[in-house]
């Protein structure tokens, strides 16, 4: 799952100006909208259809692809755009300034070979979550394949609820406001009061699960991962079929040991 990323809602002012900022690099903003607006959704994109996604007019997009592609992060087959295996350089390149996350993959590899039950780490982007870490169980959960770098709807998950924890709750009302209200399941929380509810009260108790809200069956706990001074780095959690484990054995059985994990892990952290 992925989302716009539009280009004139994150820096333009009335009239489409950039006068708050004289550093602002709006070249390097446009290409980055373009580079962001690919996604499961959007494998191939036209010259057209970038320019609609981002905001961006229709020669602004051509000037961007066309020097994507002659950097090689974008290859173009006759119309149709797509990314190129280059910009797996870029995400590798966040990766390997992840300390943490060399050292959380042992711990989350045993863990999900003792539960045997899928354990991922997600950050958080703006109202998405993307995964940097991922234990797949021998069986398989979602429908949709998990990988590192796939996006999730954060007010949905787990491991977004967890996170979005941390921010002030005058933030939470306002991201909530741009929600599409979008039901995925019939469990799906989509009222904006129980929304920003649950998640006040996954911040008081530490942790989150979330019942089949996301994809039928589905049941996920998070718990953050934190700095010593107390802030979130990022989250991790437990995955399993509704059929396997109850809400209360997440909570009763599976809360203990992730929560132990992520205290190693976050014991790693500055």
């Amino acid at each position: 799952m992925s989302t716009a990323h539009e280009y004139s809602d994150t820096r333009t002012g009335a009239g489409g100006g950039f006068g708050f900022d004289k550093e602002f690099m709006t070249t390097l903003a446009k290409g980055l909208a373009v580079l962001s607006s690919f996604g499961e959704q959007r494998q191939r994109m036209t010259l057209s259809e970038a320019a609609e996604v981002t905001g961006l007019s229709r020669a602004a997009s051509r000037r961007v692809l066309r020097t994507l592609a002659e950097l090689g992060y974008v290859s173009q087959q006759g119309r149709q755009f797509s990314l190129a295996p280059r910009i797996l350089e870029l995400g590798f390149a966040y990766l390997t300034t992840q300390s943490w996350i060399d050292r959380a993959e042992p711990l989350m590899k045993e863990l999900s070979h003792s539960l045997k039950e899928s354990c991922s780490a997600a950050i958080l982007q703006g109202t998405e979550i993307v995964y940097v870490a991922r234990m797949p169980a021998p069986h398989r959960i979602m429908s949709t394949t998990i990988a590192v770098g796939t996006r999730l709807p954060a007010f949905f998950t787990s491991l977004g609820r967890v996170q979005l924890g941390f921010l002030s709750e005058q933030a939470l009302q306002e991201d909530i406001a741009g929600l599409e209200r979008k039901a995925y399941t019939p469990r799906t929380i989509v009222d904006p009061d129980a929304l920003l509810e649950r998640i006040l009260e996954d911040r008081q108790q530490g942790y989150s699960i979330v019942d089949e809200e996301l994809e039928h069956g589905l049941r996920s706990l998070a718990v953050p991962i934190v700095t010593r001074s107390g802030v979130n780095v990022a989250a991790i959690n437990l995955s399993a079929h509704a059929s396997r484990a109850s809400k209360e054995e997440l909570r009763d059985r599976f809360l203990p040991e992730l929560r132990a994990v992520a205290h190693q892990i976050s014991r790693s952290l500055p």
